[in-house]
């Protein structure tokens, strides 16, 4: 579908801070502390989100605005203020670097023990690039596809795309990955992620999915790509160069009896509204290939139940399928996005409330935490405690699933590190092999 004047990719990042269009309607001083922050934590945009996403009358409280553009209260003050200080004196590029790689470390880079806990091994080397935490499902992080569109501010991979090789998860060897997957035959679903696995070209993506159709992979059954691709540039799907070529593959996982799931990362019902994103829905859904919406509650972007149940709808009429509700990860700018679990129940279920059958696929809201995918079913008084109730969708062991599980009413909590058992017991269940971060403290 290629055209001559079709739309092209432009990004923004912050060698181009001084040229995006908007920004100076922002005052002097806050957009000094804002390029501080983009020092720090990964800034980049592109030209679709700028002229077709963000209300610019509306900045700096604009959604959009909130979910692509660094905020100075992402960061401590004082940090915010030591990096000015830095840039206003001249600094070097290395220690500018060096005090942004400082200041990164405490962000807790690497949740959920991710490279701990996570990263499985082959032949007893460990492959950084994958990720085996559930026994049917393998993470898959391309080379190709460690950066974005466009970056969400509050992202839980923030640490893939600030430079620091220690950080990332990547892997490089195709022919390493196939070999995993050979060996491991109890995998049914691999999900490739990054960054977004849609910011490579078709054909490089082609060289990753087509041998998993082939001989030796049978067990392969369900193929996921998680990306953000749909909501900040519609257009690799319909004008790209390779668009043609990327639904093609699709087509071909739908043909081969596996099941093509995109799981498209939608935080506000506006980034459902334009006709391209529109257009770029029905040809993806064309292919056989299914669309399942996720994305965390972010203050400041959709902590609003009206907005949580106004994007379900839509995207049910788009024919998507809601499927998680995500609490914000503790990393990062947590504390300028986190949303108490208390609030974030209660705005879950005031949309779940609105919605018909169709949409109530969704789940949440959901923690990816260190022992497994913790959802918080309720908040409930039990012989006169407040508790939460809450239980897994994963777990690291299969028998957690399902099992419900309480924790005292805390309506500060943002995270299950922050919950103590209720009726007096020492422990959650999952603890004696999974201890969580408190009870290490404690102990």
């Amino acid at each position: 579908m290629r055209t001559d004047n079709a739309p092209r990719y432009q990004p923004y990042t912050l060698t181009h801070w001084d040229q995006i269009p908007g920004l100076d309607r922002l005052s002097a001083t806050r957009r000094e502390a804002m390029r501080a922050v983009a020092h720090v934590l990964p800034f980049r945009t592109s030209s679709y989100v700028i002229n077709e996403l963000i209300d610019w009358d509306n900045v700096p409280q604009d959604p959009i605005f909130q979910l692509t553009f660094p905020q100075p209260e992402m960061l401590a003050e004082e940090d915010v203020a030591r990096v000015i200080k830095s840039l206003r004196s001249g600094s070097t590029r290395g220690e500018i670097q060096a005090l942004a790689n400082e200041i990164r470390l405490g962000l807790n880079p690497h949740p959920a023990g991710q490279i701990e806990h996570n990263v499985p091994k082959i032949d007893g080397e460990p492959l950084p690039g994958l990720q085996h935490k559930y026994s049917d499902t393998v993470l898959f992080f391309p080379s190709r596809g460690q950066t974005c569109h466009a970056y969400c501010t509050y992202c839980f991979r923030w640490a893939q795309f600030v430079g620091m090789q220690d950080l990332k998860f990547v892997q490089r060897e195709t022919a390493t990955f196939h070999r995993y997957l050979r060996k491991h035959t109890e995998v049914s679903d691999v999900l490739f992620t990054g960054g977004d696995p849609l910011i490579m070209r078709g054909w490089h993506l082609r060289d990753y999915i087509e041998p998993l159709l082939g001989p030796g992979f049978d067990h392969i059954r369900h193929i996921r790509i998680g990306s953000k691709a749909l909501a900040f540039w519609p257009y690799k799907f319909l004008t790209d160069p390779d668009a043609d070529d990327l639904l093609r593959l699709f087509e071909r996982v739908s043909q081969s009896g596996r099941q093509l799931a995109l799981m498209a990362h939608f935080s506000h019902p506006r980034e459902l509204e334009t006709k391209a994103v529109r257009e770029a829905i029905t040809r993806i859904r064309n292919t056989g290939a299914i669309i399942r919406t996720q994305a965390p509650l972010i203050r400041h972007v959709n902590d609003s139940a009206q907005v949580w149940a106004d994007m379900w709808k839509l995207q049910t009429r788009l024919g998507c399928i809601p499927y998680y509700m995500f609490v914000e990860r503790d990393t990062g700018a947590k504390r300028y996005f986190e949303v108490p679990l208390g609030r974030a129940h209660e705005i879950f279920i005031k949309a779940y409330r609105q919605v018909s059958g169709l949409a109530r696929t969704v789940r949440g809201p959901s923690m990816s935490a260190m022992p497994g995918k913790v959802v918080v079913l309720g908040v409930e008084e039990i012989r006169g405690e407040k508790v939460f109730i809450l239980s897994f969708l994963r777990g690291r062991r299969p028998e957690w699933v399902g099992r419900p599980f309480f924790a005292r009413y805390d309506s500060s909590a943002t995270w299950l590190d922050d919950l103590r058992p209720a009726f007096g017991k020492p422990h959650f269940f999952f603890e004696e092999e999974v201890p969580l971060a408190w009870q290490k403290q404690a102990g």
